[in-house]
C-alpha cells in the first residue's frame, strides 16, 4: 500500500519532469536550428543553382543528386535512390493569348497568359468568340452557345474564405477539369482566371487533366488583372480572342525519391516519416513551393545528427518527385512501403510555403486521438504554433493504403501571401524570409520529436 501511495504521490511530479526534459529538448533544437540553421542557405543553392524542376527535365534529375550529396553530407545511417517513372510534360513554347477584336472594332490586346500543366497544344493560332461565365453552373445554363468558342471561367478566390487553402480548393476545379467541361460542348479553347490572391497580372500555371471522353482543347491560366478586364468587358459586349499553346509529352521520364534514414533504437519496424517535394513548376524557382518544405526536412536531419540525437523510432527524411502533375513519388513511395511489410505509423510534410507557422495539423483516427496528441501544444506555443485538426499532404497521402491507422500531419504556415506566388514566375528564392523558414523546422523537429518519444497515442 505504502508503494502504491508512493506512486501515486509521486506520479504527477514524474509526469512534469518529462514535460520539462522535452521542453528543454526542444529548446536545445530549436536553438540549433535559429542560430547553426543551414535550410536557407541549402534553399538558395536549390533555387539558384539548379532553378525550376519540372518533372522530367534535367534540372529535376540534378535536384535529386543535389539531395542525395547533402543529406549524406550529414551521416545519416544511410542515403538511397527510390527509382520511379514520372509524366514527362513539355511546355514546349511561348504561350499566347490576346484579344483581337470588341463588339466588331479591331484590336491588338495582348494578355498575360501560361499554358497549364499537362495541357496540350493548339496546333497553330486558335480564333474565336469568348464566353465568359463565371462558374460550372453558368456552363451549364449556357451549354448551347458553348460550339466553337473559347470559355473563359471566372475562377477568383472566394475573398471570405480567411483560410485561403479552402478558396484555393473551390476555385481549382476549374484548373483541374474546366477543360474538358466545355469541351464537352464543343470549345475549341479555355481560359481561366488564375489561381492567385495577389493584385498583379503574373499569370499562374498548375495541373489539369483531361476527361479521356472529350476533345484535348488548349488551356491557359491569364494573369488576375489581365482576367478580370478580360471579364467585365465580356459582359459588355462581343470579344473574340486568340490562343496559342505548345505544350506536348514525351515518353516517361526516370526520376528518384532521395530518402535518408536514422534507425530507431527501441522501435525500428515503425517508421516516421517527414518530406516534402523536390520538383517545381517550369516558370519558377520553386521557393516556396516546395524547396521550402525540402530544406525544412534536411535541416532537421542535419540537426538531428549535430545534437547526436538518437531516435527511438526510425525516422525517414523524403524528397519526393513529381508532386506537381503526377503523384508518382508519393505513390512509389507508399507501393515500395506495402510491398516490403513496411510500419509507417506517422508522416509529416511541409508543403504550404516557408511563412509564418501558425500550427501543425492532425489528421488523427480518432477525436481522443486528436485530444491526447493536442496535449503537446504546450510544448509548441513558445515557437508560435498550436495544434489543429486535418493535416496531411499529396506525397504522404497514399501511406493511408499502406497502414489506414497512421497518423499524417502538415506544417500550417501563414497562408494569405502564399497565393500570390504559387505556380507563379514570383515564386523565388529572395520571396522567402530566412526567419520563417527555420522557424517552420523549429515546429516540424518538436512533433516529430514528441512522436518519436511517445508514439502515435492509441
Amino acid at each position: 500500500m505504502r508503494k502504491l501511495f508512493l506512486l501515486m504521490f509521486c506520479w504527477p511530479f514524474l509526469t512534469q519532469a518529462q514535460i520539462n526534459q522535452d521542453s528543454i529538448t526542444i529548446k536545445k533544437m530549436s536553438d540549433e536550428i535559429m542560430t547553426n540553421g543551414k535550410a536557407y542557405d541549402l534553399l538558395r543553392q536549390l533555387t539558384k543553382q539548379i532553378g525550376g524542376r519540372l518533372a522530367g527535365s534535367p534540372q529535376q534529375q540534378n535536384a535529386a543528386i543535389w539531395g542525395q550529396r547533402n543529406m549524406a553530407a550529414f551521416a545519416p545511417d544511410k542515403v538511397f535512390m527510390q527509382p520511379c517513372k514520372t509524366p514527362n510534360w513539355q511546355r514546349g513554347g511561348k504561350d499566347f493569348a490576346s484579344v483581337v477584336s470588341v463588339n466588331g472594332k479591331a484590336m491588338n490586346r495582348p494578355l498575360a497568359a501560361l499554358a497549364l500543366g499537362n495541357s496540350l497544344g493548339s496546333n497553330g493560332l486558335v480564333e474565336a468568340e469568348l464566353l465568359a461565365v463565371a462558374d460550372f453552373d453558368e456552363l451549364e445554363k449556357r451549354k448551347a452557345e458553348v460550339k466553337g468558342k473559347i470559355v473563359y471561367y471566372h475562377s477568383i478566390f472566394d475573398p471570405t474564405i480567411i483560410q485561403t487553402f479552402g478558396a484555393y480548393g473551390k476555385a481549382g476545379v476549374y484548373r483541374s477539369t474546366g477543360a474538358s467541361r466545355a469541351a464537352k460542348y464543343g470549345a475549341v479553347g479555355v481560359m481561366l482566371h488564375s489561381l492567385s490572391t495577389a493584385p498583379d497580372n503574373a499569370p499562374h500555371t498548375g495541373g489539369m487533366k483531361y476527361d479521356e471522353e472529350y476533345p484535348k482543347i488548349p488551356a491557359v491560366a491569364l494573369g488576375p488583372n489581365d482576367a478580370k478586364e478580360l471579364y467585365a468587358n465580356a459582359k459588355k459586349g462581343t470579344i473574340r480572342v486568340q490562343m496559342q499553346t505548345y505544350g506536348y509529352f514525351l515518353p516517361d521520364a526516370d526520376e528518384n525519391n532521395v530518402v535518408a534514414e536514422i534507425k530507431g533504437s527501441t522501435f525500428p519496424n515503425e517508421i516516421i516519416t517527414i518530406g516534402g517535394h523536390l520538383d517545381s513548376w517550369d516558370v519558377n524557382e520553386g521557393a516556396h513551393d516546395d524547396g521550402a518544405g525540402i530544406v525544412q526536412t534536411m535541416e532537421i536531419l542535419r540537426t538531428m545528427k549535430a545534437l547526436n540525437y538518437q531516435p527511438k523510432r526510425t525516422i525517414r527524411f523524403v524528397l519526393f518527385a513529381n508532386e506537381e502533375n503526377g503523384m508518382r513519388g508519393g505513390n512509389k513511395y507508399a507501393e515500395l512501403a506495402k510491398q516490403n511489410n513496411e510500419q509507417h505509423v506517422f508522416a509529416l510534410e511541409s508543403d504550404a510555403g516557408g511563412f509564418t507557422p501558425r500550427a501543425i495539423g492532425i489528421s488523427a483516427t480518432s477525436p481522443e486521438q486528436f485530444k491526447k496528441m493536442q496535449q503537446w501544444a504546450s510544448l509548441l506555443k513558445p515557437y508560435g504554433t498550436e495544434i489543429t485538426a486535418g493535416g496531411g499532404g499529396a506525397d504522404i497521402g497514399p501511406l493511408k493504403n499502406v497502414n489506414p491507422s497512421i497518423v499524417l500531419a502538415g506544417l500550417v504556415p501563414d497562408s494569405q501571401r502564399y497565393f500570390d506566388l504559387h505556380h507563379a514566375k514570383t515564386d523565388v528564392f529572395e520571396n522567402v524570409n530566412k526567419r520563417e523558414l527555420l522557424l517552420g523546422a523549429v515546429n516540424m523537429a518538436a512533433i516529430i520529436y514528441l512522436v518519436d518519444q511517445y508514439g502515435v497515442p492509441k
